[in-house]
């Protein structure tokens, strides 16, 4: 049943006066903290806002990397938790096991230390906390429920590849078989396959699979969300939502309409409308003043579990793991000294390190071990 109180934000183009600000003589672009409709034309924020409150889902889309894009997203919850305090966050970074990691950090019995280890926060999602945790701390300061929207990469790969009928109900959480994609967004996976130098057909199937699978269970743990009264803001990254597809698409299957997805965009972008059908709307970000603060170390590798230490599965072409030697099918034993008995454990030392640091590695490679010695950049950007 629609929720809708106030216009929806197509109609916001019809609205006179304060809802749509022109701009000033001789602006070529829109000054940053402007919304924008999703055809480009400016939007204030309280019709915005009031807009977006009245919805069942909201979706707020991010470069995983990017502080701004968290910075824009914490300002965005405080606005829609203004209008309607009946909140739900949901994000993308944890599966549904770590539920009640998240639901013990709201009511206050964990640390941050204690947060990222119960909650296996390097083991799932492997980039920087501090990109989130004021958005953590937003939810638990409010008493705003946080939901995991995902699922683990094994049980997305058991989806993928053994099918639904072979999972029971209940190891799938409920979860049930993705609507179909769009024909634009099986393209926009293809291309995204094709950016890490791939060809196989086969490879590529279980690809576009998996990815269906992470759609659907994120929508899924919305739509389960919005069941209530409160309003649903799942965060993700902006591939998941673009031009009605992944997530929003996958959610209308499951019968949510109410449903809006916002972008950030860039000051330079805001300069030429947005393509059409790409978002809801936009927020015109600020250019950070000498560009963005520098990334966190990365190694630049894919890896699981292995019996010893974790495997390599991949190595990205100019990576700090490619100068340093590491290919695929090694096993790493050893970082700094220390034995390594999941990826997290390697993710969350790589964290903690300062640019321009050395780390020492232990790897196996066949029968035999060596010591290779990862350098990271003094800058990283």
């Amino acid at each position: 049943m629609s929720r809708r109180r106030f216009p929806p934000l197509s109609a916001l183009a019809l609205l006179a006066g304060l809802a749509l600000p022109a701009l000033a003589h001789g602006q070529d672009c829109p000054a940053p903290g402007q919304w924008l409709a999703g055809d480009g034309t400016p939007v204030t924020t309280d019709a915005l806002m009031r807009a977006m409150a009245d919805q069942e889902v909201v979706l707020l889309g991010e470069q995983h990397d990017r502080a701004d894009h968290h910075r824009w997203q914490l300002h965005t919850l405080a606005g829609l938790h203004a209008l309607r305090p009946d909140l739900v966050i949901g994000l993308e970074m944890l599966p549904r096991e770590s539920q009640p990691a998240l639901d013990a950090w709201v009511a206050g019995e964990l640390t941050e230390a204690e947060f990222l280890e119960a909650s296996g926060w390097y083991a799932h999602w492997r980039l920087d906390p501090d990109l989130y945790l004021p958005i953590l701390h937003f939810a638990r300061l409010h008493g705003i429920p946080l939901k995991a929207l995902n699922v683990s990469g094994e049980l997305r790969r058991r989806l993928a590849q053994e099918g639904w009928e072979a999972i029971p109900a209940a190891e799938r959480y409920g979860i049930t078989p993705p609507a179909a994609p769009a024909e634009g967004y099986r393209r926009d996976l293809e291309t995204a396959f094709a950016e890490h130098d791939l060809t196989d057909e086969t490879v590529l199937e279980r690809f576009i699979d998996a990815q269906l699978v992470w759609d659907r269970a994120m929508a899924t743990a919305l739509a389960e969300a919005a069941e209530g009264d409160a309003l649903v803001v799942g965060l993700m990254g902006w591939r998941h939502l673009t031009n009605g597809h992944g997530v929003p698409h996958q959610l209308a299957d499951l019968g949510v309409t109410d449903q809006r997805a916002l972008l950030p965009r860039s000051p330079g972008d805001a300069c030429e409308p947005p393509p059409d059908g790409l978002a809801d709307a936009f927020f015109v970000l600020a250019e950070p003043p000498g560009g963005e603060p520098p990334a966190p170390p990365r190694l630049g590798v894919l890896i699981d579990a292995g019996e010893d230490g974790v495997t390599v599965q991949a190595v990205e072409a100019g990576s700090v793991a490619e100068a340093t030697g590491l290919r695929e099918g090694d096993i790493i034993l050893s970082a700094a000294g220390r034995p390594l008995a999941s990826p997290g454990e390697l993710s969350a030392l790589i964290h903690d390190l300062l640019p321009g640091t050395l780390l020492p590695l232990e790897v196996r490679r066949g029968d035999a071990t060596r010591e290779m010695l990862a350098r990271f950049p003094s800058v990283t950007r």
